[in-house]
């Protein structure tokens, strides 16, 4: 009886261990990611969504590591690190140079700062998603990454506006009057980014209503829509505004023009580069941004996440051309640059100063 009994019970095991194998066989056809690692899994679902800042990576296995890295996300970091360092470098020169104190240098030293921010939190973003994967980090990384943004943008629209005013009251522009205009626009550029930024960390995100995620989780869609429809805002008036110091520029072409009888040579050279920077700036600007503020609006969380990659990555761009455009162009810039890597530079060249309306 005690062998039957034995022989029962190991028969019943074994039925029992049948009916478990056959059940997660079946489990695993049904989800095939439910044995997965978790960054595996991560990586599987990659491919269609909006663009992530967290993920979930094995740490037990470097291989493993290594094959779920995005290679968007390291072009990204790799664009930070460039940015990053044009950008601390202009802002090492304008702060170690007393003579960099006109209103224009604060405004350049505002816009390098900001692409400053911007190039260390994509770098901090990759750092983050890889090695310490956490909600909360990715909030304050992408809060960290909307605030510095924002303000490079609004100082590119300060600059624009700078310029206009020093066309327009050129006899003033170099009063105390401009200073205190100066700094009152740093300090709404800089209070706008903040409050932008952390909107997503106060509570405006998505991490508990998934579907109400934008293109860049975890920010929800009508966040986007704002920051784009301030972006097109911003695009419009800079357009604006370049377009009147366009108008003047060939004025004053003109003027000299018929005081002379005819156009010379250097003011049809100097009007010609004029006009050709404020195209560089303007399409530089929007080649960059453009994408993907209009993919904000009309892209969905559902949509391959290749492109959002695809649009942010020129967006970034614009933050590693600014320096060569708004700073390394400046011969003054040049000179304190000499100065900075080589004290005993003597320069026999006179470097005039420049105001913000020399394009």
């Amino acid at each position: 009886m005690n062998v039957s009994a034995a022989s029962l019970n190991d028969s019943g095991a074994v039925d029992a261990a049948a009916v478990a194998v056959e059940g997660a066989a079946t489990a695993a056809a049904s989800d095939p990611t439910r044995w997965l690692p978790p960054g595996s899994a991560a990586l599987g679902s990659g491919t269609n969504g909006s663009l992530e800042l967290s993920s979930q990576l094995p740490a037990s296995s470097p291989g493993l590591l290594l094959s779920a890295i995005n290679p968007w996300d390291v072009m990204l970091c790799v664009s930070g690190t460039v940015i990053a360092g044009e950008n601390a470098l202009v802002v090492a020169i304008i702060s170690s140079t007393p003579a960099l104190r006109t209103p224009m240098f604060v405004l350049v030293g505002s816009l390098a700062t900001a692409d400053l921010l911007a190039g260390c939190g994509l770098i901090l973003n990759f750092v983050f998603q890889y090695v310490i994967p956490s909600e909360t980090v990715s909030l304050l990384t992408v809060g960290f990454l909307v605030s510095s943004f924002t303000a490079s943008v609004s100082s590119l629209l300060a600059i624009t506006v700078d310029r206009y005013l020093s066309l327009y009251n050129a006899l003033t522009y170099y009063s105390e009057r401009t200073l205190l205009c100066v700094h009152l626009m740093l300090a709404v550029t800089w209070g706008v980014s903040l409050c932008l930024g952390l909107l997503p960390v106060l509570g405006w995100n998505c991490l508990a209503d998934r579907a109400s995620c934008s293109v860049v989780r975890p920010l929800t869609r009508s966040h986007v829509a704002l920051l784009s429809t301030s972006f097109f805002v911003v695009f419009a008036i800079m357009l604006h505004l370049y377009a009147r110091i366009c108008k003047v520029v060939c004025r004053h072409a003109h003027q000299i023009a018929l005081q002379q009888h005819f156009l010379a040579p250097p003011h049809y050279v100097a009007t010609r580069k004029g006009v050709s920077t404020l195209a560089i700036v303007l399409g530089t600007f929007g080649a960059s941004w453009l994408p993907f503020a209009i993919y904000c609006v009309v892209g969905n969380h559902e949509y391959p996440s290749v492109y959002t990659y695809a649009t942010l990555l020129p967006a970034t761009y614009n933050s590693m051309i600014n320096p060569i455009i708004y700073a390394y162009r400046n011969q003054e810039i040049q000179r304190s640059m000499w100065l900075l890597f080589c004290g005993c530079f003597q320069s026999k060249v006179h470097f005039r100063s420049r105001s913000p309306s020399d394009v």
